[in-house]
């Protein structure tokens, strides 16, 4: 994995898990902090949407693939 991905906080309510991350993106450096959350097995956040994400594709879908595996979704 070259992201750097930190979990600064999460909560569960429900079916829902929201999650406060810091991502540190391989490819250019940056510094990106946002919410993403679960509902059910689905993630939704602008942090990881495909045209609204500020991570490069690459570093968009590794921090998708670790929170599914970390979080066990």
């Amino acid at each position: 994995m070259t992201a750097s991905v930190q979990i600064v906080d999460y909560v569960e309510q429900g079916q829902s898990l929201y999650i406060q991350l810091k991502v540190v993106d391989a490819e250019t450096g940056a510094s990106v902090e946002g919410e993403v959350r679960f509902l059910g097995e689905l993630l939704y956040g602008e942090l990881i949407h495909e045209k609204k994400s500020p991570l490069t594709d690459t570093t968009r879908i590794e921090t998708i693939a670790y929170l599914r595996t970390h979080f066990g979704r």
